[in-house]
């Protein structure tokens, strides 16, 4: 049985991860939890039936021994948590963002040995996602042409109350990082490696350090071109992805997840047909299967180091006014330490 813990017990540990976990009673358990608020943590192991309790993540780490760790934290945690757990030998699972630049995901790649870790990104999991993916591959769509990759989401003021969210030390990056971050990987996952972006960013409404809103044009390594919109403005909420290729457009509509239904395939002849398998929803539960899957195997899972690089290089290109192309920005680069580049008031 794989020992698991749940690092974080706000929002998202009890909604996704503990039913991912519940999913796969038959191979692990959750050992323990833990969060700097004792009485959170007591109430949320009262409510899962979890044994342990912990205000400690080394402590835990020292006297429950977890296989895997589920870290469901603030940003600004996830980097040093992530390492403190892969030198105790723990696998970690780390939700998004995981880090807030790429200096801090080399870092926890770079302490990575028996034990990795891996990214919660679980749209890349569904079966039209899957599906669409291994068609483009197979060339029966054929060739990319065009791409359309918007999260419109709405964040109002009070969401900024959260002391650690708006900020670059805390959050790292706005809704670029933080909420686009998703859409953003499910298109690289679906048109491959990226090769150059242009951008234009902007604090337009919310009272905060960061960005409200980015716009960019990414060109792929295949040719194709896409448009990019994250937004934290839009009353009328949508995650929308659109794929025109010589021989079909595929379109998926959705918010936070999505199922076959969400999926529009117009054909470019009546040939090219659309019939996933199976209907596998994108959520938590897919991936984490997969992820213990590498577990049991011994295999890397994927901490998104592509995606992180795209989102990097948004923020340069949109900061500095110029193009940014894939591989340029390395320890060097301002922009690799800080995804403000070193110009925090640059928004404001």
């Amino acid at each position: 049985m794989i020992r698991t813990a749940i690092v974080g017990t706000g929002g998202i540990a009890g909604i996704c991860h503990v039913p991912a976990l519940r999913a796969q009673a038959h191979r692990a358990e959750i050992v323990a939890a833990v969060d700097v608020d004792a009485l959170r943590a007591e109430a949320f192991a009262a409510e899962h039936g979890i044994p342990a309790v912990h205000t400690d993540l080394p402590t835990m780490l020292r006297e429950q021994r977890p296989d895997v760790v589920h870290l469901c934290t603030p940003p600004f945690l996830h980097a040093e948590q992530a390492v403190t757990c892969l030198e105790a030998g723990a696998w970690v699972w780390c939700e998004k963002p995981v880090a807030l630049s790429l200096a801090e995901l080399d870092r926890i790649q770079a302490a990575e040995g028996p034990a990795a870790a891996g990214a919660v990104f679980q749209h890349r999991y569904g079966s039209g996602a899957r599906y669409l993916r291994d068609r483009i591959a197979a060339g029966t769509l054929g060739r990319p042409l065009v791409a359309q990759c918007v999260t419109a989401w709405y964040r109002d003021d009070a969401y900024y109350d959260v002391p650690w969210r708006g900020t670059w030390g805390s959050e790292g990056g706005g809704p670029t990082l933080g909420h686009g971050i998703h859409q953003m990987d499910l298109m690289l996952d679906v048109l491959g490696a990226w090769a150059e972006v242009r951008a234009m960013a902007g604090r337009l409404e919310r009272d905060v350090q960061t960005e409200d809103v980015s716009a960019a044009l990414v060109r792929f390594e295949n040719g194709a071109l896409a448009t990019v919109v994250n937004s934290v403005l839009s009353p009328r909420e949508e995650s929308y992805l659109r794929f025109d290729l010589t021989d079909a457009t595929v379109e998926l509509r959705h918010l936070y997840g999505y199922s076959n239904a969400d999926w529009t395939f117009t054909p470019g002849s009546p040939d090219v047909t659309w019939e996933p398998p199976d209907d596998l929803p994108s959520s938590h539960t897919a991936q984490l299967a997969a992820f213990l899957d590498a577990y049991e195997a011994g295999t890397r899972p994927d901490l998104g180091r592509p995606t992180m690089e795209l989102v990097t290089a948004l923020y340069k290109a949109a900061i500095t006014g110029r193009p940014v192309r894939r591989g340029e920005i390395d320890p060097a680069d301002p922009f690799y330490g800080s995804l403000h580049g070193g110009r925090p008031e640059v928004f404001r």
